[in-house]
């Protein structure tokens, strides 16, 4: 579209000249700031279904409650992949420089994970509402979008680190685009049942323990930089400090994976199936133990951040989906182990992790009515919304 300029007096001296052509308003202003961060909140609200529905515990109506959080997440899913499909369209210039941001250029995974983590309560407790059939049909698609986004978000982002990021320091979204695999290792293994036994079965089964390979072994090049940078680096801003919770994802996932392998290998590859039951056991037991040693490390962190001053931020979500993958992967170890205080450990993780998501739900409404988490970085705020 052409504008034509149009003469104008200057005030300052009173002469006219040529007027700057005024830039178009853009259609659908209210999402050119919704970052793929926002994704967050959609895998925090799955992983209450997902982890609550393996609650070793019998109380009446847990799981008609789980299955709504997953309708919910679902519809957020839903809403959430409609507006920044309208991002894209209308407001390509800003997605492309959040793809060039080191700070948000690493929640690109966070696509591929809230994918899985619907398609994957759609087979946990999707199908109490809509059927097998049709859970394992919507599974199967966001199963595979899921995959394929993560798989390429974990080469991409990177890449895109390396070759054109000006990095400082270490931060611990840089664990987000490598986990995504994990995730698709961990909730994989929900569709072999549907598949043909042999060789479909088998592969998906070997692609995920592949897929739990490459996450492992990129976590464990990355953690240490993370704590390296905390105590050596520069402290964390207060709003990122709840992103330290981000650590938990890969262990409690890739501890998650590992049981899941032990409940499917004894039917897909016999030969293997006592070793993948020991090795469920021998590697997730030390790493769950680490896994709690973080949390309480990073819990005290953001209780000194709190002190400071720190106020609610996007990152709030980091509470949720992390801690939630330590559930799953306690009743996992609970289920192989018979160990009672694993029951336990799970149950208290839960409660954590519903506490966490209530926190971040209620402060990301109060957010989005007063139109604070949508506004551009750095404009001025309501005084009335404490969402910083």
């Amino acid at each position: 579209m052409v504008t034509v300029a149009q003469p104008r007096t200057s005030r300052a001296t009173g002469h006219t000249g040529p007027r700057t052509p005024a830039a178009a308003p853009r259609p659908f202003p209210g999402v050119r700031h919704l970052g793929p961060n926002w994704y967050a909140a959609v895998m925090g609200t799955a992983v209450i279904a997902n982890a609550g529905a393996s609650l070793p515990v019998d109380l009446p109506g847990l799981r008609i409650v789980c299955t709504a959080f997953w309708a919910l997440s679902l519809a957020m899913l839903l809403a959430l992949l409609t507006a920044r499909a309208l991002h894209w369209a209308h407001h390509r210039d800003q997605a492309r420089a959040h793809l060039l941001d080191p700070a948000m250029a690493p929640f690109y995974g966070c696509l591929s994970m809230a994918l899985l983590a619907v398609g994957g309560g759609t087979m946990i407790v999707g199908r109490d509402w809509i059927g097998t059939p049709a859970a394992v049909a919507v599974d199967s698609v966001l199963f595979t979008a899921g995959t394929a986004v993560g798989l390429a978000a974990a080469v991409a982002v990177p890449y895109l680190m390396i070759a054109h990021h000006r990095i400082e320091h270490a931060a611990p979204s840089w664990l987000l685009p490598v986990v995504a695999p994990m995730v698709s290792a961990a909730l994989g293994p929900l569709l072999l049942p549907h598949l043909a036994a042999g060789q479909p079965r088998q592969t998906l089964l070997l692609a995920c323990y592949a897929m739990f390979g490459i996450s492992l072994l990129a976590t464990l090049v990355m953690v240490p930089l993370v704590f390296g940078r905390l105590v050596t680096g520069p402290t964390l801003p207060l709003a990122l400090t709840p992103t330290l919770f981000l650590v938990l994802g890969p262990l409690g996932q890739s501890t998650t994976a590992a049981d899941k392998f032990a409940d499917t290998a004894g039917d897909v590859l016999p030969a293997y199936g006592r070793a993948f039951t020991g090795f469920a056991v021998l590697y997730g037991v030390p790493v769950m133990g680490f896994a709690l040693l973080w949390l309480a490390l990073a819990g005290v962190l953001v209780l000194r951040a709190r002190r400071q001053g720190m106020g609610f931020a996007m990152t709030w979500w980091a509470f949720t989906f992390p801690v939630g993958t330590c559930v799953t992967g306690a009743e996992g170890l609970a289920r192989h182990t018979g160990v009672t205080a694993l029951r336990w450990l799970a149950v208290a993780l839960y409660v954590l992790l519903a506490a966490a998501w209530l926190a971040a739900a209620l402060n990301t409404l109060r957010g989005l009515l007063s139109r604070e988490l949508l506004a551009a970085p750095g404009a001025p705020r309501p005084v009335t919304a404490r969402t910083r």
